[in-house]
Parts: structure tokens; C-alpha cells; sequence
């Protein structure tokens, strides 16, 4: 029974129901969480603005760690010792890719934009499976802005996903249903999809592989072609590979090219890799991961010619675009087909012509998320406050950065470059006796001391030290210093000595 008038307690199943009840996550006083919302927002902002006085990383002790293994928390704790505990063993010890000196992946350095826009998603809550609400329509402009930048029609999809990883599997799904038919989603690739085969450079990224295997081809469906001088994908051994695989009773069915190779920062020639496709009648599909976004600088688009001519792209807003993680995408260019790789209609989601679920096509028909956060809100706000012009100029600088790493290096007879440098990833590494192994501790060394965040790669077998800039923050001065890390912690290893010849950078506290 329910509670009756006049406020009278009555049970359901022996448990008491108030008339007003205690058990809301709701504060009990908004104005002290209003208090700590600020002061947490003040902090993350300051952090932000003075992220150059802290380590770029720094090794997480054991103190810290051992936080991370307590009991499932039962009983409620003061919200203020809660955010106590994240700024004394969370923030410190974090990747570090917000600061100007972490080169060591490809990751974005968000901003503070972004970080507004992403609290003000949060506050929303909103599921963007579907329905029709207006982070729907947020979504949508995105699509249709994201069309606009990439020379798509205007019957082309899109949707956000995690990352491009994501979005590269969702392109091979897209492919093998506009090879083998919508029925494949019932009766699976069987014997038909046996014998399809797809092709990719050695420089690709692993998810291409990967996506592959989940896709239910296997890893060796996946023909890794090999590379010219510049690492793109050799189109006449392409051509070659595709004849030899017909000849031999396969079915070529896809190509990925890729604007922007994981090691080096490579751009296929898309254009003539979209001609083959479309004489050959194989889907072309562009891991776009960070390059595709360099289509908004005026000095990198011309490179990226053919990429309008792709059957779907796969990139994140949250590396050259700077959105907060997670922010990948996945864009194609005939909708109905994307709709047909994904759509599952069910009775609870059941459209209507008004009301809560009307406004159909739902992203849950594009992906296989049905549960979706609201990223984005964090695109829109970063497109809409700084525009496309902006980002396009912090795309060309991070590609002169890497241009003035590149100089230092080569005016530098201790250093060597490894590889070209064409966009913004530059590898090199310090000149010795067994290289691989003195390079990977100056990497670690350079690491440990707060001061940069490189990482590396492995070219023709040897080991690089691998700096890839991509955070807007980045300027010379952080060059400088990662040129004569690798020049101190070089001389120190080669000089037989093993402690770090430069102190590691104390982690100053938030004033709180």
C-alpha cells in the first residue's frame, strides 16, 4: 500500500515509506555544495592556468596506489574529504596531457572551455540514444557541420563515439553490410564473407587489425601493404595485391588509407587511393584519427585532397580538435547504408510521430550504443567559442613546432632524426653505442623528471625517441627543454652513471 492522506506512514512489503523521504542524493543544503562546486571549479581552472609550475608527470607512490584498493565504501563520507583525497592522489598523478610538455602520444590538451561545457553535460544528465529533446539537435549540427568540413553530401551520417578505435570497427561493419547485404546481421559472414579481403599500410594503426578480428573476418583477412620513402601506402604494390587476390578466387571489399600514421604522422595519397576504389568497387574508408581534423588549417588541406572523396571517416574531435576525452567520430557518406549496419527496432523503442519519441533517426540506429553521453555539447562549445579558423591556426602551429624540432635536432651532431617529419610527430633519438637501449632510459629518465612526456617507437627496427605535439599549450621554450633533457640525461647515460642528472619537479599543492 501506498501512503494515504493526511500523511499517514503505511508499508509496502514491510518496508516504511515517508511522506517525505531521506533517501535523496539531493544535498540537504544547496548552498554548501554550491560552495564546494565553486572552490572545485576555481581549483580545476587554476590547475589549468598554471599547469607550466607543475611535473608534466610525475611516478605514483605507493601511498597513493594502496587509496585505490579499500573496501567497497558503505557508510557516507563529507563531500569535502571525498574531493580532499582527489587532490592529494588523483590530480597529481594524472597522464599529464593537459600540460604543454607532454609530447609522448597523440592526445589533445582540452581546455577550459571544454571543461565548462562537459560540467554543464553532466548537470543535463541527457541519454542521446534518441528520443527527441534538444541535445539531439546538438548532435545533429555536429553531423551537419562535420559534413561541411569534409565535402560530404547532405544524405551523409554521423555519429559520436568513444574514440576512433570505435570508429574504425563501425567502418568495417558499414563495409562488409554494403558488401555481403543487410542479412549478414542475421546469418553472420558465413562462406560469402570467407573470402572478402581488406587492405591497409604497415603504418596503420593496430585497430585497423583489430577491427578486423571483431568484425569476424580474422587479422588475416587484413593485407598490410607496404610503404614508399615518405611511409604512405605504396598504391602501385596496392593495385598489384588487389589483382593477385582476385586471381586467387578472393573478394577485395575494402581499403583504409590513413591521414596521419600512428609513428610518424604519415598522409596516404588519398586521392589516388579513392580513384582506385571507385575503379576497383571497393569501399574506402580514411582513419583519420588526428589528421583528418588537419583539413581546418589552410596550409595542411591541400594534402589531405581525396579525403572528400572517402566512403567514411573515422577521426576525434578530442586530439587536434582539443574537446575534452572522449570525443571520436565516425562520419559517412551514404546514411541509409550506416542505418542499415546499426538500426535494431524493439517494442521500447518504438517511434512516434510526436511526443517524447518522436524525431527519428535516433544515433542509437548509427552505433551500437544505446546509452550515450552528451559529448557533444564540449564539441559545440569548442566550435562555436573559438571557431574553425582558430583551431585550424593551433593545427598549422603544433606542424611548425614540430618543424622547429626538427631544425634543433639536425643542427644538433649528437642527435639524428629518424624519419621525415610531415606533420607534427618528430622521431630522433641521441647518437651512441647500443641506441635502443640508452634511448629508452633517456625516455624514462625524461619521464620520471616531471620536466617532458615523449615516448616511443620502433623504425626499421630501432628504437626512437618519439615527440608528438599536439596540445595548443606547447610553444619553443617546451622544445628547448626536451631537446636538452635528451642531450643531459644522453651525456649522463653514455657516460656510465645511473641516477638522473635532473631533480624531479615537486607537484606544488592546490590552495585550498
Amino acid at each position: 500500500m501506498w501512503p494515504g492522506a493526511g500523511g499517514v506512514t503505511k508499508t509496502l512489503r514491510g518496508r516504511s515509506l515517508q511522506s517525505e523521504s531521506s533517501e535523496t542524493l539531493d544535498p540537504k543544503n544547496w548552498d554548501e555544495i554550491r560552495a564546494q562546486g565553486h572552490r572545485m571549479l576555481d581549483d580545476m581552472i587554476d590547475y589549468a592556468a598554471n599547469i607550466r609550475a607543475r611535473p608534466v608527470w610525475q611516478p605514483i607512490p605507493d601511498e597513493a596506489r594502496a587509496r585505490f584498493r579499500a573496501e567497497l565504501p558503505r557508510e557516507s563520507s563529507d563531500l569535502g574529504d571525498v574531493y580532499r583525497e582527489f587532490v592529494d592522489f588523483v590530480l597529481p598523478y594524472t597522464t599529464g596531457n593537459v600540460h604543454p610538455g607532454f609530447m609522448g602520444w597523440v592526445h589533445g590538451g582540452g581546455s577550459a572551455v571544454g571543461m565548462l561545457a562537459e560540467m554543464l553535460a553532466a548537470g543535463l544528465n541527457a541519454n542521446l540514444g534518441g528520443r527527441d529533446h534538444i541535445p539531439i539537435a546538438v548532435e545533429r549540427q555536429i553531423v551537419e557541420w562535420t559534413r561541411e568540413m569534409f565535402g560530404f553530401p547532405a544524405e551523409a551520417s554521423g555519429v559520436f563515439v568513444t574514440g576512433t578505435s570505435m570508429a574504425n570497427l563501425m567502418a568495417v561493419l558499414v563495409a562488409r553490410t554494403a558488401t555481403l547485404g543487410s542479412s549478414v546481421r542475421q546469418r553472420g559472414i558465413e562462406d560469402d564473407g570467407a573470402s572478402l579481403v581488406a587492405y591497409t599500410s604497415v603504418a596503420a594503426h593496430g585497430c585497423i587489425s583489430q577491427a578486423m578480428d571483431l568484425a569476424g573476418f580474422g587479422t588475416d583477412a587484413l593485407r598490410c601493404v607496404e610503404v614508399d620513402s615518405a611511409h604512405r601506402i605504396d598504391v602501385a604494390a596496392l593495385r598489384i595485391r588487389i589483382a593477385s587476390d582476385r586471381a586467387a578466387g578472393l573478394k577485395p571489399f575494402l581499403v583504409v588509407g590513413s591521414a596521419g600514421t600512428v609513428d610518424i604522422g604519415a598522409i596516404d595519397d588519398l586521392a589516388a587511393l579513392s580513384a582506385l576504389c571507385r575503379e576497383e568497387g571497393l569501399w574506402f574508408h580514411v582513419d583519420g584519427a588526428y589528421g583528418a581534423l588537419g583539413i581546418l588549417s589552410s596550409t595542411l588541406a591541400p594534402r589531405l585532397a581525396g579525403l572528400e572523396c572517402a566512403d567514411s571517416i573515422a577521426f576525434d574531435f578530442h586530439k587536434w580538435g582539443q574537446v575534452p576525452y572522449d570525443a571520436g567520430f565516425l562520419i559517412v557518406r551514404d546514411g541509409e547504408q550506416h542505418r542499415q549496419t546499426f538500426a535494431a527496432p524493439a517494442a521500447y523503442l518504438r517511434r512516434e510521430t510526436r511526443g517524447l519519441a518522436a524525431n527519428s533517426i535516433w544515433p542509437c540506429d548509427l552505433g551500437p550504443d544505446l546509452s550515450r553521453g552528451f559529448r557533444a555539447l564540449k564539441t559545440w562549445f569548442t566550435l562555436k567559442t573559438y571557431g574553425t579558423e582558430k583551431l585550424g591556426a593551433v593545427i598549422t602551429r603544433t606542424c611548425a613546432l614540430a618543424g622547429y624540432l626538427e631544425t634543433r635536432i639536425l643542427a644538433e651532431p649528437r642527435l639524428e632524426l629518424l624519419a621525415p617529419v610531415q606533420l607534427n610527430i618528430v622521431c630522433f633519438r641521441y647518437r651512441c653505442a647500443d641506441a635502443s637501449r640508452v634511448n629508452g632510459d633517456i625516455v624514462m629518465d625524461i619521464q620520471e623528471s616531471g620536466i617532458a612526456a615523449p615516448s616511443t617507437t620502433l623504425l626499421n627496427g630501432e628504437l626512437a625517441i618519439r615527440a608528438a605535439i599536439v596540445n595548443h599549450r606547447t610553444d619553443t621554450c617546451d622544445i628547448d627543454a626536451l631537446i636538452q633533457a635528451v642531450l643531459e640525461y644522453g651525456a649522463r647515460r653514455t657516460s656510465g652513471g645511473d641516477e638522473p642528472v635532473l631533480d624531479i619537479v615537486p607537484s606544488p599543492p592546490l590552495a585550498l
